[in-house]
């Protein structure tokens, strides 16, 4: 699994340390979300999650890298009381003048005031040229509420304007939360002196997005955070980025957030055509529960603050590194989405091969990944093919019945549209007991190919769910 870098072992202490004394309500939970490895994920010593009450961090959990600062912006968190129990659940972020942006959000009919906010000010003439302020509130999704969430989301962004300078339209919005319940926006208003004065602050860079990630979970049993750093045209440059979400993930650009910033100077064009290349093979392949939601959202900002010469066409060859490492941390936090899938005890690579073409490929994958039936059967670590045979056929996608094939990691099932000769039922069952599983299915019709990532389907997705508003 690609990962953009990660810092050494003293990770989750640096970071500890720093959030313990510029946000210390955060610094026990964020101990708690740090621990493990990455390379070898484990149950944490302590079974309490820093998100909603009484959940249990993900076995499949990875500790939030140290982000180091990224030039041109400052973000910060608050209470602004929308959960009932203590807790930040106000993120802003304060971006340079002249920073680009450029979002990709739900294709739900049924998209939240938020979504349609910044869709509509992204696509005006010279949208997204000069974004100054992104506002996130968890606990409150503020969709499906009519017009009153749409001008609770305008005052929003108007008192934001006022606080930093700026223009309405120079203010991306996000909510993540509970479907139907109108947005107060009054509590985001009252916190707006609170947080101005702790972006006028010294809090440490890495405190910062540590914070962040924190402060825009809802069901989330740990924060997701990713960082790379790459050349463009022979300046470094970096990349740094945020995720959540945990249930109603099956993306389509689900109560996905994601939010990414580079210092690199970028025109809106250019990180529009990056952000849809990267989003189909990321976000777009990765699936939980095969739900989607009112209020995804992925927002891509450059500051342009870290020297390297402005990128305005989307061939220019100087873009080769930086669309790279741009790949790889969004790759990173739609993993991590993954690993922290409701319940979830397994992490899974589905892999279809031998495809007619690639959209036929990844129809056939996600049929696998989003298959209630194969998932139950991963959580119960039985390597079930016959349903993954079922998967695959109640498609209705070119499939060659006859030369069908499926492999659990280094183990065959089926060849030739057959149980394996070499089948070992006790070698199966050793595999299946990994916390990360791979299956790989060709179908035998040309050479297209697609992955998609997903989780086992457990209990624990029913509890979480059974008393979500509760």
């Amino acid at each position: 699994m690609s990962r953009a870098p990660r810092a050494p072992g003293s990770t989750g202490k640096a970071i500890e340390q720093a959030v313990g004394k510029a946000f210390d309500p955060l610094a026990t939970a964020l101990r708690k979300a740090t621990q493990g490895s990455p390379s070898a994920p484990t149950a944490p010593a302590t079974p309490a999650a820093p998100g909603k009450p009484g959940l249990k961090i993900s076995p499949l959990a990875v500790p939030f890298p140290t982000i180091p600062g990224v030039g041109g912006v400052e973000m910060t968190t608050a209470r602004a009381g929308f959960y009932k129990h203590e807790r930040d659940d106000l993120v802003v972020f304060r971006f340079a003048r002249g920073t680009s942006c450029a979002g990709v959000f739900t294709r739900h009919k049924v998209g939240s005031a938020p979504v349609d906010w910044c869709r509509r000010q992204l696509d005006s003439a010279g949208g997204g040229q000069d974004v100054r302020a992104l506002v996130v509130n968890a606990g409150c999704a503020n969709a499906f509420t009519g017009k009153a969430g749409a001008d609770a989301a305008r005052r929003t962004a108007s008192e934001v304007a006022k606080r930093f300078g700026c223009r309405q339209r120079d203010v991306m919005l996000a909510s993540t939360g509970v479907i139907g319940v109108l947005l107060d926006d009054r509590k985001i208003a009252a916190k707006l002196a609170e947080v101005e004065q702790k972006l006028d602050g010294d809090t440490p860079a890495s405190a910062q997005w540590a914070a962040a990630g924190l402060g825009i979970m809802t069901t989330d049993t740990f924060p997701k955070g990713s960082f790379a750093e790459c050349k463009v045209d022979g300046y470094p440059v970096r990349i740094a980025g945020i995720a959540k979400g945990s249930g109603m993930i099956a993306p389509d650009m689900a109560t996905m957030l994601a939010f990414i910033v580079t210092d690199a100077d970028i025109h809106p064009t250019v990180l529009r055509a990056l952000l849809g290349l990267h989003v189909r093979t990321t976000f777009n392949s990765v699936t939980v529960d095969g739900d989607t939601s009112t209020n995804d959202t992925c927002l891509l900002f450059a500051t342009g603050t870290s020297g390297a010469p402005r990128i305005g066409r989307v061939g220019d060859r100087r873009l080769k590194e930086f669309s790279a490492a741009l790949d790889r941390v969004m790759l990173d936090l739609a993993h991590q989405l993954v690993r922290d899938g409701e319940g979830a005890s397994k992490f899974v690579r589905i892999t279809v091969e031998g495809a007619a073409s690639p959209a036929s490929a990844r129809k056939l994958a996600k049929s696998i990944a989003d298959s209630p039936l194969v998932k139950t059967a991963i959580a119960g670590e039985d390597a079930n093919w016959g349903r993954i045979v079922m998967a695959v056929g109640k498609t209705e996608e070119p499939v060659d019945r006859d030369h069908l094939a499926i492999r659990f990691g280094p183990h065959q099932a089926a060849l030739d549209g057959a149980i394996a000769p070499t089948y070992d039922e006790a070698k199966m069952s050793a595999y299946m007991q990994r916390p990360e599983i791979d299956i790989v299915v060709d179908v035998g019709m040309g050479r297209a190919s697609a992955t998609v990532w997903t989780c086992d389907l457990t209990k624990g997705y029913v509890e979480i769910n059974g008393d979500y508003r509760s």
